[in-house]
This record gives C-alpha cells, structure tokens and sequence, in this order.
C-alpha cells in the first residue's frame, strides 16, 4: 500500500489575491497576501496546513512521515472514450491505456461553484463491504464558463495530421467536418491558423482574423487532403512557430494538436519534441491541447505530450463527440483560471491505517514540492471539475478527523499563488456506496469499471464482477435518465460480453 512522506505542517496558510473561448454557441480566496518571505518558505517543501487552530496535539500526531498524498490536477478524459470506442469495435482494451482518474473525470460533478477564480473544494466519501474500507472523494470546481460577450478574443493555432493513417474514416474528415462549424461560430475578433503535417510541417493559414475570412478558411479546411507518413516533432514544433509569429496580447493563445499520434518520422518521443519548443511554452505560457482520433490511436504519446505540455487531451470517434469537443468543450479545455495547480491531502493518522490514490500514476508530485511553484502542476480551465478518488483503510473504532485536502494554483495572469482547502470527518461518510449522492455513485461506478479494466491489483474495496456492476450501471442510468451514464452503462455491458466470450 503505497505511503506518503510529510514534515511538520504549516499552520499560517498564505495565498496572493489574485479566457475564454465559446465557440459554439475558488470560492472567492480566503487566503492573505503573501510577501516574498512567505513564498520562499513555499518553496521549502512543507505540507499542507492542518484543519483551523490546531493544537500542539495534532500537530505532533500529524508528523507521521506517511500520510500526505500530492498530485498534479489532470482533466485528461482521452482513456475513457479511446476504452469505449475499443469496446464498440468489439475488442477490450489495452490495460496500459486504462487510466483510472480519466474515466472518473469523464464525468462533470454537481460540485459547489467558486464565485471568482480558483477551486472549491469538496471532500466526501462512503464506507465499502470491505471491512474498514472507505471510499473517499475529493472534488475541486472552477467557476462556470462565462457567457460568449464576457470573454477575451482567442488566437487558437490549429495542428492538423494529413499523414496516410488519417485517410481512415472517422480521422481527417472528422476534424474538418468539426473545424469547419467552430469556424461559423467564432467570434469576428477571434483568429485562426492552420498547421498540417506529414512527413514535414507546414503552415497553410497564418493567423488570421475571422472577421471577413470566413470563407477563406473554410476552403483552407476543405482543401486538407492526407499524404505521407507522421512527422508529429515537426507539426508540434511548426505549431507553435506559428502560434508564436500570431501572438495576440491580451487574447486567449493556444495550441490544438488533431492527430491519431502515429508519429513514425523524425522525433517520436514526447520529451525531445516539448523540449524543441521548451522555449515558447515556458516565455509565453502556450499550452498544447490535444484532440486524438482513429481506431489505432498512439494514446502514450499523446498522453505525455499533454501531461509534459502544460495541457491535455480528449480522444473523440464519431461526428456527435467532435462536435462537443470543439463546440462545447473547447472553452474549458483551451482557457486557463489556474497554472501549475496541485492538490495535496493529509490523512489523519490518528483515524486512517492506509490509503491508495486512484490512478493520477504520471502526475504524482513529491510532497515537499506542493508548494514549490517552480514544480509543474495541471493547467485549469473554466467551468471543470477535476476528482480524485481513494481507498482508504480506517483503524477499527477510531472516530473523528479523516482528512485535509488542499488544492494549490497559480493565477494564469500574475502567476500569484492561492490556496484552498476542505475537510472530511468519519461521521459524514456514507454508510454504503449504493446510499451515497448520485455523483458519487457515479464516480465509483466509472472507477470500479477502470479497475476491472486495467486489471490492476489490489482491486478497489468494495469492487464487484463486471456482472454485478453492470446491473447497478443499468440501475443509476434508469434512475438518472443521464445519457452520459447510459453511454456507461453500455460500454459496462459491453466488456461483459467480451470477458465472458473472450
């Protein structure tokens, strides 16, 4: 059971006081200014700070060296849909591309909103069959997407793979059927450019204004037309040449790679790519966000070019999801209200015996860095929610504090950090999983399926066969009437067949 490292805790929490793209259609901070002093005890690597006054009691009993779990916020939900377009082709996926925490944050929660910038946090959970085994959740939420006319103009440079692989139905034509209806809907004082690549790179539309070239883009995307073999290094690096030579103050610049990331020409590894355009993410803070299509996906690559590039990814399959992707989600994936933001949570050791994060196994952070903001963390945009799940083993008979989570970010603007925090005692657990709020169940639901998936041991407490899963799958889908749920439920089912047959 993995183990967490802490120091004393930190009992004065500081925080300084502190775009958006529609294309289709934290709590405000409590924390006080903070001086340069306090910031460079940030950066001295000690843990979150305990819940209210403590006392010197608790400060000693929370010196326990394994009870702290840091992480990097992750909004990546690529290996939740890249599973399920596994499973509607008939074949169950690949346990390497199973990654737990996608398929929980495939699911937008019923968190409290923040008023301002930042997170609200939300910790709850719920007792397992297992004996001592609890479920225990913590939710953050940034404020909701604000309304078309509230929001800055956005440069987006779009990276389009034209290598022969995505000649396949359901690749290249997806993304131009996708970019040609976000194209209708932009804003006249957005801007577009356009980057192709196969075996090399080339900027076919430099940034340009949709005001009076609606047209002139459309034809760039009809004209789009497959080739030659995968030089993604060169598309990347051209991408943010590109992006860089269009950069517009004050609006919302960002980077979209569409690709099925069968790079098989020039650089194929994630880490000497980033490190060729280290120089424009880090002066002008150009995140990469990436769009992965095609029923031979190379889901590594795009997972660490994302995880490692400031961004991340979504993986889509039919036209229905392109166009959520571009027309609904891209506000949220392309527009920052947090930088390098981290969550951290302290479980009591008086109450807790162990614990195991659930999944987020690339975006682990040393805990004596949470507060290290030369530490990368996740980019946040509005209008998430980003969940975090345990398996948590309480000491028999202990009652009373459980757990402090804390999540850290930076401003996106001033690079200013904040804090967050909330708590949960033993006594708001829910008695059974099938008791709790619908979101949790929810939550448990897509978590418990990742599991059996992944086929990763231990298994989660309270984890069931496919069999079972399914029927409750079916039962919260009746219940809700949620048609992301019944979408669950069928790939459930679905990898029940396969498992039995297979």
């Amino acid at each position: 059971m993995e183990r967490y490292r802490t120091r004393k805790l930190l009992l004065a929490l500081t925080a300084a006081s502190g775009l958006l793209l529609t294309a289709c259609s934290g709590s405000a901070d409590n924390g006080e200014g903070s001086s340069a002093a306090d910031r460079d005890d940030y950066s001295s690597g000690l843990p979150a700070p305990a819940h209210g006054d403590a006392t010197s009691e608790q400060d000693d009993r929370r010196e326990d060296p394994d009870h702290l779990s840091t992480f990097a916020l992750d909004v990546d939900t690529a290996s939740y849909d890249y599973a399920r377009r596994a499973l509607a082709d008939g074949r169950l996926p690949d346990p390497s591309t199973v990654r737990p925490e996608e398929f929980v944050n495939s699911f937008r929660q019923d968190y409290e909103r923040p008023d301002g910038d930042g997170f609200s946090v939300t910790v709850d959970g719920a007792r397992t069959d297992d004996e001592d085994w609890s479920l225990v959740r913590v939710g953050l939420a940034t404020r909701t997407t604000p309304r078309t006319g509230e929001r800055p103009p956005a440069a987006l440079t779009f990276v389009i793979d034209v290598s022969g692989s995505m000649a396949e139905p359901g690749r290249l034509d997806l993304a131009q059927e996708s970019l040609s209806v976000m194209t209708d809907r932009l804003r006249d004082d957005d801007s577009v450019a356009i980057v192709t690549f196969s075996d090399e790179a080339e900027t076919v539309l430099p940034m340009t204004r949709l005001d009076g070239h609606r047209d002139e883009i459309h034809d760039v995307i009809s004209e789009l037309d497959t080739r030659d073999s995968t030089n993604l290094g060169a598309g990347v690096e051209t991408g943010y040449e590109t992006a860089v030579e269009g950069l517009r103050e004050g609006a919302t610049n960002r980077v979209v790679l569409v690709s099925d990331a069968l790079a098989n020409t020039g650089d194929t590894d994630a880490d000497t790519i980033l490190e060729r355009i280290s120089g424009e993410r880090r002066e002008h803070g150009i995140t990469l966000f990436g769009v992965g299509v095609g029923s031979d996906y190379g889901d590594a690559l795009m997972e660490r070019l994302a995880d490692k590039g400031d961004g991340h990814t979504v993986y889509v399959s039919d036209e229905a999801e392109a166009r959520k992707v571009f027309c609904e989600e891209l506000p949220r994936n392309i527009d920052l209200t947090a930088r390098d933001a981290k969550a951290q949570v302290a479980f009591d050791p008086e109450t807790v015996e162990e614990f195991r994060l659930v999944g987020y196994d690339n975006r682990r952070v040393a805990d004596e860095d949470f507060r290290d903001d030369r530490v990368d963390g996740g980019e946040v945009g509005p209008g998430h929610t980003v969940t975090a799940l345990y398996a948590v083993r309480s000491k028999p008979g202990t009652e009373g504090h459980l757990a402090t989570a804390t999540v850290r970010w930076l401003d996106p603007d001033t690079r200013d950090p904040h804090e967050e925090t909330g708590d949960l005692e033993t006594d708001a657990l829910d008695d059974s999983v099938r008791s709790a709020s619908r979101s949790f169940q929810v939550t448990a639901t897509a978590a418990y399926f990742a599991d059996a998936l992944g086929q990763v041991r231990p298994a989660l407490p309270g984890a069931q066969r496919l069999d079972e899963l399914s029927e409750q799958a079916d039962d919260l889908a009746y219940r809700t009437e949620d048609r992301e749920i019944r979408r669950l439920a069928k790939a459930i089912d679905t990898a029940r067949r396969l498992k039995r047959t297979g």
